[in-house]
C-alpha cells in the first residue's frame, strides 16, 4: 500500500498562493522603465494573467512537494528469523602463526592461511547469527563489533596480517575483550571461539581469570589449538624433524573450555581445523523471531520527474510576433 514517510511536508502546498497574496503586484508603468520614449510594449489586456504556464508551475510545485514527502510502497510485514546466538571469534595473530606446517588443497600454507580460508567459510555459513571479531597478539583488539553483516566480518579477517597486533600471545586479554562485548546478551546466545597456537605470554589478564569472568557472565568458550606435531626443517646434516607446536598449552585451553561449558579442539592439519569448525557449527540454535519488518520501496523519483517536466514546459520560450514591439 502507498504512503508518505513525511506527510507534514504537504503544509507547504499553499506557499505560492500565500507569497502571491502577501507581495503586492507592481503598478503598471513602475515595474519597467523603457529607455526610448517612443518604444512601447504591445497590450496584453485580453490575456489571462499567467495562462496555462501558471498552471504548469503550480503542477511542478505540487509534484515537488509530493516528492519531498517521500512516497513509498509498503509491503506486507515479514518476520525476521534469527538464531538468537552471538559468536565472538578471537583469532591469534602472533608471530608463530606464520609457521608453514599446514596443508590446504595439497599445498603448504601458514597456520593463519589455513585459518583465513576455513574460518572464512565458517563465517559465511552463520546466517542468522551475530558475529564479531577479536584479533590478538601482544594485545587484543576488537576489530568488528557484533553484526549480522557476515561479509564485513569475513573481509576484516581476510584483511588481517600476522604480527599486526604484536608477536606475542595475550590469550587472557582476548577472552576479556570478547566477554565484555557479550555480557549484555541473553545467556544462551553467548559464545566465544578462541583459536591460538601458543601459550599466554603477554597481556595483563591471566587466561584462567578471564575464564572465571566468562563463566560468571554465562559465556561458553570453545578453544582450538592449531599447529602440526611434526615438521621437517633443514640443518647442517640435511633435515631434522621437530614439533612446531611444542609451546602450545593444551592443558590451559582445555581448562578454559571445560570451566565454561564449552569444548577444546586440537587441529594439527587443515582437515581437523575444518572438523572443529563444523562441530562448533552444529551448536543448537536458540529459536528466536525478530521484530517484523515491512519492506519499503521509494517512489519519489516519479513525482520529481513530473515536476521537472512541468517546470521545463512552463519556462520554455514562446514565439512572439514581431508586431509586439512598436
Amino acid at each position: 500500500m502507498p504512503e508518505f514517510a513525511w506527510p507534514w511536508v504537504f503544509v507547504l502546498l499553499p506557499l505560492p498562493w500565500l507569497v502571491r497574496h502577501w507581495m503586492p503586484p507592481a503598478q503598471l508603468g513602475v515595474a519597467l522603465h523603457l529607455p526610448h520614449p517612443g518604444l512601447r510594449l504591445a497590450a496584453a489586456e485580453g490575456q489571462r494573467a499567467g495562462g496555462w504556464r501558471s498552471w504548469l508551475l503550480l503542477l511542478a510545485w505540487a509534484c515537488l512537494v509530493g516528492a519531498v514527502a517521500r512516497p513509498q510502497w509498503v509491503g506486507q510485514p515479514q518476520a525476521q528469523h534469527r538464531s538468537g546466538r552471538a559468536l565472538m571469534l578471537a583469532v591469534d595473530l602472533s608471530g608463530s602463526m606464520r609457521t608453514d606446517d599446514m596443508q590446504l588443497g595439497g599445498e603448504p600454507v601458514s597456520r593463519f592461511g589455513a585459518v583465513e580460508a576455513i574460518a572464512g567459510d565458517f563465517i559465511s555459513r552463520r546466517g542468522g547469527d551475530e558475529i564479531g571479531l577479536v584479533l590478538f597478539g601482544s594485545r587484543a583488539f576488537l576489530v568488528t563489533p557484533l553484526t549480522y553483516d557476515l561479509a564485513a566480518v569475513r573481509a576484516q579477517l581476510q584483511g588481517a596480517a600476522v604480527g599486526l597486533a604484536g608477536t606475542e600471545t595475550a590469550i587472557g586479554d582476548a577472552i576479556a575483550v570478547a566477554v565484555k562485548r557479550l555480557a549484555g546478551l541473553p545467556e544462551q546466545a553467548r559464545v566465544v571461539v578462541l583459536l591460538t597456537d601458543g601459550v599466554n605470554n603477554a597481556g595483563s589478564i591471566a587466561p584462567l581469570d578471564a575464564a572465571h569472568a566468562a563463566k560468571a557472565a554465562g559465556v561458553r568458550l570453545y578453544t582450538i589449538g592449531i599447529g602440526a606435531t611434526e615438521m621437517s626443517v633443514p640443518d647442517l646434516f640435511g633435515t631434522r624433524t621437530i614439533n612446531p607446536s611444542a609451546d602450545l598449552d593444551e592443558g590451559m585451553l582445555r581448562s578454559l573450555a571445560e570451566q565454561t561449558g564449552g569444548h577444546y579442539f586440537r587441529a594439527t592439519d587443515a582437515r581437523q581445523l575444518a572438523d572443529a569448525y563444523r562441530a562448533i557449527d552444529a551448536l543448537e540454535p536458540m529459536a528466536q523471531q525478530g521484530p517484523a519488518l515491512r519492506p519499503r520501496h521509494e517512489l519519489f523519483r516519479w513525482p520529481l520527474a513530473w515536476s521537472v517536466l512541468a517546470w521545463l514546459l512552463a519556462v520554455a520560450p514562446k514565439r512572439r510576433p514581431r508586431e509586439a514591439l512598436a
